[in-house]
């Protein structure tokens, strides 16, 4: 299948990974389906003219996008792909909890792929002519999160109880805090950006170590209670792929 050049391409391919995913009753579909719905938001804001630079942002979107497309394909195919993203989908056999499937993906679309694909975009240009871009796709991926954090009870009754264990700990990242992966990624895509294109594979691949860690860490959080807690929430979730994203797209 041929590498998208539209944000509709992105929907149909994401489509096509859901339904992949429905029939197999694979996990991977979690983030993916995540994944859809911040992509329809942000076409769905192009559409109604809220970026500085409409067309540009289809651009950046579609560029972003395709790490993550990329990836996924690397990993069917059994091609090298990232270590972060062969960890997030290596663990798609774990008895995580539906959470940490989402997260793992999460952290490494936006730890990694933003950045990425921001340098690349804006190799010829300013960085910062796309800083504001930048900050509302991060916010519209916040309040995404948001609301999936709200759908995620109807398939893991008990989650709850993850935010009563994560009082007081370090435990930020299981809890939906995007803001540090938002401010890492904007970080990373200067830096990318300032070394050139040439010169920045040395830097990707610590950045790549990097995300891979901060993918253990969701894996298999320090704190004794977090895991307790993530291992309790798991034997109350629903199982099937396919109930699960059934349950998580109705209004």
């Amino acid at each position: 299948m041929s590498r998208p050049t539209t944000i509709q391409e992105v929907l149909f391919q994401l489509d096509e990974i859901i339904d992949s995913a429905i029939a197999n009753n694979d996990r991977i579909g979690f983030f993916a389906f995540l994944y859809r719905r911040v992509t329809a938001e942000i076409q769905k804001e192009i559409i109604l003219g809220n970026f500085e630079d409409n067309a540009r942002m289809e651009i950046f979107d579609v560029a972003f996008a395709n790490y993550y497309l990329d990836a996924y394909n690397g990993y069917k195919k059994q091609t090298p792909i990232s270590k972060s993203w062969q960890f997030a989908f290596g663990s798609k056999d774990e008895p995580l909890t539906i959470l940490q499937h989402i997260m793992l993906g999460i952290n490494t679309h936006i730890n990694l792929d933003l950045g990425l694909a921001a340098s690349m975009v804006m190799q010829d240009r300013d960085i910062l002519e796309i800083e504001k871009d930048f900050n509302t796709v991060n916010g519209i991926l916040g309040n995404i999160v948001n609301e999936m954090q709200d759908r995620l009870s109807r398939v893991s009754p008990l989650l709850f109880l993850l935010d009563l264990a994560g009082k007081n700990t370090d435990e930020e990242i299981i809890n939906f805090s995007l803001g540090k992966a938002r401010a890492f990624s904007w970080y990373n895509a200067n830096l990318l950006w300032g070394l050139g294109v040439g010169h920045q594979d040395n830097a990707i691949r610590q950045m790549d170590l990097a995300v891979l860690r901060l993918g253990e860490f969701i894996k298999s959080p320090k704190s004794t209670l977090i895991n307790y807690t993530l291992n309790f929430i798991g034997k109350f979730e629903e199982k099937n792929v396919g109930a699960v994203i059934s349950k998580l797209r109705k209004d």
